[in-house]
């Protein structure tokens, strides 16, 4: 879906590859270059999104089962589409996102085996339809992602390296089966290193000047 006068970028990657300093150091350098950045994250992001969130995130509901994983995560991203993400972009905004429905896909798809054109189908009625311009994925080894993350986790970061292990594996046959969108960023790179790298694609696809 093409609504947009602002571009849409959206990174993602298993828990603790560092996207999220990616993202902040993205929207800063474009707000400073006065290209009219806003940051949103998942799930979150709206006062709706960020009960779903809650649920979603909460270290002792572990009960939560799969469908309903999937269709809560849904749920909070049709409210941030809907409230935040369309309306910014129409006018004129950039959105950096912090996650978005590759997300599900790779999570409740390759993670949960949830069945994953049924998973597309409900994430594009969930968004409107609407398509990021380019999708960083900071791929790591979940080995080397587990050392960076802080000890207290939420519910899906305690599943484990195995879980990790298998979102990994979708997200790299995601960026082949979209790889027109997808960018696969080595994310063992240094945060420097990591953040130029950005900067030239977003150069090359005419998104940055």
């Amino acid at each position: 879906m093409s609504i947009s006068k602002g571009h849409f970028i959206t990174f993602e990657g298993i828990d603790g590859c560092g996207k999220s300093t990616q993202v902040k150091m993205l929207v800063e350098t474009m707000n400073n270059i006065e290209k009219n950045t806003i940051l949103v994250r998942e799930p979150g992001g709206t006062n709706i999104s960020e009960e779903i969130r809650e649920i979603l995130l909460h270290r002792h509901l572990s009960d939560i089962s799969d469908r309903t994983e999937a269709l809560l995560m849904t749920g909070s991203r049709a409210q941030l589409t809907y409230e935040i993400i369309m309306p910014n972009l129409i006018k004129g905004k950039n959105v950096v996102a912090d996650r978005f429905y590759d997300s599900t896909l790779a999570y409740q798809g390759g993670g949960r085996k949830l069945n994953l054109e049924w998973l597309i189908k409900l994430n594009h009625f969930a968004t409107y339809e609407l398509e990021p311009d380019v999708t960083f994925l900071v791929d790591i080894l979940p080995q080397e992602a587990s050392k960076r993350k802080a000890k207290e986790e939420d519910r899906i970061e305690r599943a484990g390296i195995d879980l990790q292990s298998l979102v990994r594996n979708a997200y790299l046959e995601l960026s082949v089966r979209f790889k027109e969108r997808f960018v696969v960023i080595d994310g063992h790179d240094t945060i420097e290193n990591i953040h130029g790298s950005i900067l030239a694609e977003l150069r090359r696809r005419n998104i940055l000047q």
